[in-house]
């Protein structure tokens, strides 16, 4: 590992976290960084650069929501092991440097990614200036090791108000990352453990639980999610579930499917529901269904959210709420780890919530992905007698699938040759026997309009 020598320019009509990330994935790209190789820790490289933290935070997580990185927990990050990497000096006519580059992407339809164009950066640096203006050096000291008290409690509030989750604030635990909290989760729920998880499903939460030596079983689900019978069958005491917005099929799950999954977990003692409500912000049709943890009277489930998708990748901010018998667990067990998220980082996002900023921005970029979310549900009417399109109710993507039976890896294949990525639903198949899969996932959050209807006619054109 090497530091990256990047000549910043503070007046060069980017920001710096942008310029940063544009560097490393043009070193990527062109394989001057290969696969494999560790990246500089976001502190030596913030203190090389003279920069803050939060800068090269936020130019990280950029990379690692677009596949560029992947993140190890206590290890860092390293760069991905991604295909077809492309070169954008293709796109703009300049000399291909070597014939072993791959073919350019006009555009990408990443499932990854969040628009940072419409991020509220003058709100966000008046409130981190007031935040510090009184030079208060008790933020510079340890905090509460479970977070701040007042930022839980505005959670809870806004859990209460918006998700109907009752959660006390002495219940909410702060940390850096799913990744970080699934850790605390492994220490905390004792005795044998069977994770259940539906297949295809998120895989990062299936590579962390393996990390962990933790054994984890593939589940059937159906268009209403889990499938409760086959969970029962399965032996296991844990299931993993996203019941607003199941990733990546899209899938929401009824009232009825979560009232039985909460029968399961109550029937017997030590079964526990973890919920990742990551991405339940973004609803486009009927009102949003309050989240699993709000119908649950036995304490039986574990409610996981965060601010990556809502507010921004480098945040790197997220929260747990616990039932009373596991917090007790917590302070007997665990209660000494150190708050892995900066206190003044928690009273910005603290401060942004109350002021009204975070609801304004929610608004925004609900707007502005609905419109993306119509805009490509519109270009893909033609497409309705060779393809069925799912999951397009929330998130920020949908899926095609092949009425043909067209296999995904000659429609990856047909779309990159005329200069389209798309996304193979297999590459979030866990399970021990490969399944074929005729679906590409498409994402819209990265793309704007034009370049949506650009993207898609070239798709048209490719899968004609």
């Amino acid at each position: 590992m090497n530091e990256l020598t990047i000549e910043l320019k503070q007046d060069g009509g980017l920001s710096l976290y942008e310029q940063i990330y544009r560097y490393i994935r043009e070193e990527i790209r062109n394989g001057n960084l290969e696969r494999g190789e560790k990246l500089p820790s976001t502190r030596s490289l913030c203190a090389h650069l003279q920069v803050s933290r939060s800068t090269v935070l936020m130019a990280y997580e950029q990379l690692l929501s677009e596949g560029y990185i992947e993140s190890a927990p206590h290890k860092g990050y390293f760069v991905a092991d991604v295909e077809e990497l492309y070169d954008v000096r293709l796109i703009s006519g300049e000399p291909k440097p070597s014939a072993a580059k791959k073919p350019a992407y006009r555009y990408d339809f990443s499932p990854y990614g969040i628009d940072l164009d419409s991020f509220p950066f003058n709100n966000w640096r008046k409130i981190t200036k007031n935040v510090l203006v009184d030079d208060n050096k008790e933020l510079f000291s340890r905090g509460d090791a479970q977070g701040e008290a007042e930022f839980r409690k505005t959670i809870s509030n806004y859990l209460y108000q918006s998700r109907g989750v009752a959660a006390k604030p002495e219940n909410i635990i702060v940390g850096a990352g799913n990744e970080y909290l699934l850790m605390l989760l492994n220490q905390l729920i004792t005795g044998e453990k069977l994770f259940a998880m539906e297949n295809p499903t998120y895989r990062q939460t299936y590579r962390i639980l393996n990390s962990l030596g933790e054994r984890v079983v593939t589940v059937l689900q159906d268009k209403n999610g889990m499938n409760v019978e086959s969970l029962a069958k399965s032996g296991a005491n844990i299931a993993y579930v996203m019941p607003s917005h199941q990733y990546p099929l899209g899938i929401v799950m009824p009232v009825g499917r979560r009232v039985e999954l909460l029968k399961w977990a109550d029937c017997k003692k030590g079964r526990y529901i973890i919920e990742d409500d990551y991405d339940s912000e973004f609803r486009y049709r009927g009102k949003p269904i309050p989240a699993l943890c709000g119908f649950d009277k036995g304490q039986r489930v574990i409610y996981i959210g965060t601010f990556s998708k809502s507010i921004a990748p480098a945040i790197r901010m997220s929260y747990m709420v616990l039932p009373d018998e596991m917090m007790k667990q917590y302070h007997e067990r665990i209660g000494f780890y150190s708050c892995t998220v900066s206190r003044i980082d928690q009273i910005v996002v603290k401060n942004f919530m109350e002021s009204g900023c975070y609801e304004k921005h929610l608004n925004k970029m609900r707007a502005l992905y609905k419109n993306r979310h119509d805009v490509l549900l519109g270009e893909l009417d033609g497409f309705r007698k060779r393809f069925e399109i799912t999951g397009e109710n929330a998130g920020i993507h949908l899926l095609l699938k092949s009425k043909e039976n067209i296999s995904e890896k000659e429609l990856v294949e047909k779309a990159r040759r005329e200069g389209v990525r798309v996304y193979p639903l297999s590459a979030y198949d866990i399970g021990k026997e490969k399944r074929e899969y005729h679906t590409v996932i498409l994402g819209y959050a990265n793309l704007g309009e034009q370049d949506i209807r650009q993207g898609t006619e070239l798709l048209r054109r490719a899968w004609k």
